[in-house]
């Protein structure tokens, strides 16, 4: 049986070099001019603040509440960030600005902002209470490994051939594009120019076995493009033939296969997520079909995932795209039958949230797809545990209308995966947290969530943290028994944001297999 794929990731690795920090939470106002503030200051800095914010914050992303970030992060990381966008100057804690500086905000209207946040962010972030307790058990899976090697793992992908069965990793290090075996033994392994992030199996016109490989270039989130697109052939054995169809890619962490103009042929959308710089791109096969043409669906940073389908049922594919930097949010893009699409703004998220995945399936069985959402990418400077990161369900109300009815609080929440796990009819919903509170409730890392009744979830925490740390998930029927098996990558060290945390979990086995052994 094959997985449940209405979803489309960006492979791990995407979910979690994308979004943002506090310290970049401004860095979509960048090309911005900043204008001389019309505003009049009433005397009050509360009400002088909150405007304030209102007016000029939210023309670049949606407004961040007061009590989403602590008193320390505003002040010590958010607020001299933001500062450099309005027109002011900083030196360590201090605030400048000339006189014959007119643009942007005065300093009086700029010292007001700093102190509404002084005075009205919290201390501490109080954690989020969750729906229902984790249950410490194994849910029905049991343990599968590979044998170990010798480095430590930096695993950034894996995928499933849906095919032929086999695994595939990627990993940051060592550059090696690795084929698994169904028994977990290397088959093969193709040296890339950076690491794989994503993998798109398709077949060509002979039905010959390939694979879209996104190479990201640079993992750190700079503008520096230099991410490439491969066709890797999985016919040739061990001599697989690489062949580059684009470079300078800002980023690329996904790609998806379509036909979008009907024209017999299908194209490829490419996710680039840049940092500053970045966008949603097409490349369309020339007319002889040995080589492509690139084209720029929106120029705007940060998109993590795309998932294709006809969303307003007119014939033609459209694009669903989650933004994760900055001005976060989910995007629909209607083709335009004429080569290009436009697009509406569906939901809008503060850029704390670090937006990771999201999946469109119909969770409550009424004929509308619904949402479900991760965010928590928490990395560089506002590395605290928010408890709004996690995984959330939006109810489709119709036309794409979507309306949270369910949370559950996971810190650093990096993908989610609903499919009939249990095969009893609904859907279950599988998590990874590569930013989990690792120091206090490493259990987080890894949820099994059991629909055992509409919209209602059993949260098995599944006790795998010490084999390793899960940038990657994917969801396959590994061992042919008609259910579906869950593959976690282990992406084994570095990228720590607690203090005084030693980890202790394997650092040189790669991947694990959790077998689906569930009874119903």
């Amino acid at each position: 049986m094959k997985p449940n794929r209405t979803f489309l990731f960006t492979s791990s690795i995407l979910s979690f070099i994308l979004l943002l920090s506090a310290s970049t939470l401004f860095n979509g106002c960048k090309n911005k001019t900043s204008t001389a503030s019309a505003y009049q200051l009433t005397g009050d800095t509360l009400v002088d603040g909150k405007n304030l914010v209102q007016l000029h914050c939210t023309k670049c992303h949606s407004l961040v509440p007061v009590n989403a970030l602590t008193k320390t992060v505003w002040t010590v990381h958010t607020l001299p960030a933001m500062a450099q966008f309005l027109g002011i100057s900083t030196y360590g804690p201090d605030y400048y600005k000339s006189e014959k500086d007119t643009a942007g905000l005065s300093l009086s209207e700029w010292q007001s902002i700093v102190t509404y946040y002084k005075k009205l962010a919290p201390d501490t972030l109080m954690p989020a209470k969750a729906p229902s307790p984790l249950l410490n058990d194994w849910a029905g899976f049991s343990l599968i490994k590979p044998a170990k090697i010798n480095d430590i793992c930096f695993t950034t992908m894996v995928a499933s051939n849906p095919t032929t069965g086999k695994l595939y990793t990627g990993d940051v290090v060592s550059g090696f594009l690795t084929e698994w075996s169904k028994d977990l033994k290397i088959t093969n392994q193709t040296k890339l120019p950076s690491a794989a992030v994503n993998a798109n199996f398709i077949k060509d016109a002979t039905g010959a076995e390939q694979a879209i490989i996104s190479c990201i270039g640079r993992l750190d989130p700079i503008d520096f493009p230099n991410g490439r697109i491969f066709n890797l052939s999985l016919t040739g054995g061990k001599n697989q033939q690489l062949t580059e169809i684009a470079s300078d890619l800002p980023r690329p962490v996904q790609t998806l296969n379509a036909d979008f103009d009907k024209d017999g042929t299908n194209e490829i959308v490419i996710c680039g997520q840049g940092n500053l710089k970045g966008g949603v791109f097409m490349l369309k096969p020339t007319a002889d079909h040995k080589s492509y043409k690139q084209f720029t669906i929106t120029d705007r940073p940060g998109a993590v995932q795309a998932v294709a389908g006809d969303y307003n049922k007119d014939g033609w594919p459209d694009l669903m795209v989650l933004f994760g930097v900055n001005n976060e949010g989910l995007s629909l893009f209607l083709n335009d039958h004429k080569g290009g699409f436009t697009s509406k703004e569906l939901l809008n998220f503060p850029p704390v949230n670090g937006s990771t995945s999201f999946q469109l399936t119909d969770i409550d069985h009424d004929g509308n797809l619904d949402l479900i959402y991760t965010c928590g990418y928490n990395y560089r400077d506002s590395r605290i545990l928010k408890p709004y990161h996690g995984l959330y369900i939006y109810k489709n109300l119709g036309n794409f209308k979507f309306k949270q009815t369910w949370f559950y609080p996971i810190n650093g929440c990096t993908k989610a995966i609903a499919t009939d796990f249990d095969k009893d009819g609904d859907l279950d919903i599988a998590t990874i947290a590569f930013f989990a509170d690792m120091k206090n409730k490493p259990a987080e890392e890894f949820i099994y969530f059991e629909q055992d009744k509409p919209m209602s979830f059993k949260a098995h925490a599944v006790p795998v943290s010490e084999h390793g740390r899960w940038m990657a998930m994917e969801v396959t029927d590994h061992n042919n028994d008609g259910k579906p098996d869950i593959i976690l990558g282990n992406y084994a060290s570095g990228l720590l944001f607690q203090p005084n945390f030693t980890p202790n979990w394997d650092e040189h086995t790669p991947f694990i297999v959790l077998e689906n052994n569930i009874k119903k």
